[in-house]
C-alpha cells in the first residue's frame, strides 16, 4: 500500500496494449486525445462484441450490465475532460474505475458460467486491467494539476 495514496490498487507499469496507437503529440485538445479514453473505448467495443454473444437469456441482465458499465467509463473519463475543475474530473474519473472493476466482476461471471472461455476472459480482464493503470496514472496527473494550481 502506498503511504502517500493510501492506496493498494495494482499498477504495472511499461505494459501495452494491442491495437492503441500511441499519439505522436504531446498536445491533449479533447478527450479523444486521452490514451486511457482510446484504451476504454477498445474496452468498450470488445465487451459489446462479447455481449452480443451472450444466450437470449442474458439480454436483459448480464449483457445490460456489461455494456452499460463499459459506457460508463468512457463517458466518465469524456465527462471529467469536459469539466473546469480538477476535482471534478478526479471524481468522475473514480466513477470510471468503479465501473472498470464492475466489468471485470462481470467477466469473472461470463468465465464461471461458460459464456466465455478462461482464456478470453482472461484477456478482456487483462485488457480492463490496462485500462485502470491508464487511468490510475491519469487521476494522479490531475491531481497533480490540482495540487500545482492550488484549486
Amino acid at each position: 500500500m502506498s503511504e502517500k495514496t493510501g492506496n493498494s490498487k495494482l499498477e504495472t507499469r511499461n505494459s501495452r496494449v494491442i491495437g492503441i496507437v500511441p499519439r505522436k503529440t504531446g498536445a491533449i485538445r479533447d478527450f479523444k486525445d486521452l490514451e486511457v479514453w482510446r484504451a476504454a473505448r477498445e474496452l468498450r467495443k470488445e465487451v459489446y462484441q462479447l455481449a452480443r454473444l451472450l444466450p437470449e437469456i442474458e439480454k436483459f441482465g448480464l449483457a445490460s450490465q456489461l455494456r452499460r458499465a463499459a459506457c460508463f467509463v468512457t463517458a466518465n473519463i469524456a465527462e471529467g475532460f469536459g469539466r473546469f475543475g480538477y476535482q471534478e474530473n478526479a471524481q468522475l474519473c473514480r466513477q470510471a474505475r468503479g465501473s472498470l472493476y464492475e466489468v471485470r466482476d462481470h467477466l469473472t461471471t461470463c468465465v464461471d458460467e461458460g459464456y466465455v472461455s478462461l482464456d478470453e476472459g482472461t484477456r478482456l480482464d487483462k485488457l480492463a486491467q490496462r485500462v485502470t493503470q491508464l487511468l490510475n496514472g491519469y487521476l494522479r496527473s490531475t491531481l497533480a494539476l490540482k495540487a500545482a494550481t492550488h484549486e
